[in-house]
């Protein structure tokens, strides 16, 4: 059993979310359950403060009520956070060797994005044997209105959805080539659905190309985003058209691998 740390006491702006984090940690160590006296007890705080933080926590689904003990424990949510992660590691590793053969055959830096909360994060990157490549970082964030992985992902979505992810997102203009009307992104999306992958030419960052393609899970949804990207100067027309055809191919690999019957 690993060891809890002290509650948080500070005053900072972030010490509910300290608090409502050590109340699921304590959680966690009593599969049981505990009840406000006892949480309030071992944290060292009021009865009223720790009320208050299960509310929100409980309204959320991250804790629950036994009905017949009162005791909180851990909710269901924390189940399906769980499961994201537990996929995005599952594609990881079924991905990462298909990526080194991506960048042997094409010799661009390659990316695996998965869909967050309206914007695309890197999770694995290869890099480029070239001394020329692109900037980018596992962990970043990026736009889904004017990245390959982006619009490759979003093509495959309800048109609800991405109207929703422009509502709240909007569509920030990067470059001259960005789309920044949503009419014109749901056509571009329609047709990226139809190809079946999509090209960023300079949308996102200038001086750079890139072709992307869905990987999409056992019931034709997609869960991550692949790509290859590299400068205009050596993404010219001939070796779009091959890095096209590579994408799209190790795309349905790792597809398969996860289900994927289409």
């Amino acid at each position: 059993m690993g060891k809890i740390k002290n509650a948080p006491r500070d005053a900072s702006s972030v010490q509910s979310v300290d608090r409502a984090l050590y109340v699921m940690e304590l959680l966690k160590e009593n599969v049981d359950g505990l009840g406000i006296t006892e949480l309030a007890n071992r944290m060292g705080l009021a009865k009223s403060t720790i009320h208050r933080l299960l509310t929100s926590l409980k309204n959320q689904g991250y804790v629950r009520q036994d009905p017949l003990s009162e005791r909180y424990l851990l909710g269901l949510k924390l189940i399906e956070l769980g499961s994201v992660v537990t996929q995005s590691l599952e594609i990881r590793n079924i991905a990462k060797p298909l990526m080194n053969q991506l960048v042997q055959e094409t010799g661009e830096t390659t990316h695996l994005v998965v869909l967050e909360e309206g914007e695309v994060v890197y999770i694995e990157k290869i890099e480029s044997p070239f001394t020329i490549r692109m900037y980018s970082l596992i962990g970043k964030r990026a736009p889904v209105h004017c990245t390959g992985v982006g619009k490759a992902m979003i093509a495959h979505i309800p048109e609800d959805e991405v109207r929703k992810i422009v509502e709240r997102k909007g569509l920030r203009k990067y470059t001259e080539n960005t789309i920044t009307k949503l009419d014109d992104l749901l056509a571009h999306l329609r047709d990226i659905r139809e190809k079946g992958y999509s090209l960023d030419k300079e949308e996102h960052e200038p001086g750079i190309c890139c072709v992307a393609a869905p990987i999409l899970d056992h019931n034709g949804k997609p869960v991550a985003g692949l790509s290859v990207a590299g400068p205009t100067m050596r993404m010219n027309e001939e070796k779009v058209a091959f890095c096209t055809d590579r994408v799209v191919f190790y795309a349905r690999e790792i597809s398969k691998h996860l289900g994927f019957r289409g």
